[in-house]
């Protein structure tokens, strides 16, 4: 065998050379991606770390507006059962006045011949009490003393009252 050429050797340092500038290449690349992926890996932790704290303090919030709401419903339906209470009380007295406000109907169905009547009555009593007299001397084309309708009570009563008209209204 022949020993290598001077140009061979030099061909092949170079090649060994090259191919340990590659290595290290390949080396240097390999340990940057290394660090990328550990500074994504640790990204991606704190990330993670994040959203379960975002999670868990969603689900903080969630129980306590449901707890805010149950309280609220709760309070709703007291509101709801006193306002029932209500109304049913005063349907019991929308019953107690509904005759007596049939009856004032009936009384305001009535007003005006029941004004005339008051009317009258206040006339009547302008007019005062007739003038006293002996019943044993009627006055001329008068009436008589005693009427056809009137009992012997009646004229007992006369004797001792006199007739006033007067009103209580």
């Amino acid at each position: 065998m022949s020993a290598p050429q001077p140009l061979q050797i030099r061909e092949a340092n170079a090649h060994l050379a090259a191919v340990h500038r590659r290595a290290a290449e390949l080396e240097a690349r390999l340990d940057a991606a290394e660090r990328t992926v550990r500074s994504q890996a640790e990204r991606l932790a704190r990330h993670d770390q994040q959203l379960r704290a975002a999670l868990d303090e969603l689900g903080r919030a969630k129980d306590c507006e449901i707890a805010a709401l149950q309280e609220q419903l709760l309070t709703s339906e007291a509101t709801v059962h006193s306002l029932e209470a209500a109304v049913r009380r005063k349907d019991e007295l929308i019953g107690q006045l509904q005759p007596r406000a049939e009856l004032l109907q009936d009384i305001c169905r009535r007003r005006s011949p029941l004004a005339g009547l008051l009317a009258t009555l206040a006339e009547a009593e302008r007019l005062g009490p007739l003038p006293t007299r002996d019943p044993s001397h009627p006055l001329p084309g008068g009436p008589s003393p005693h009427l056809d309708n009137s009992t012997g009570e009646e004229e007992e009563r006369d004797h001792l009252q006199p007739a006033v008209f007067g009103t209580t209204v």
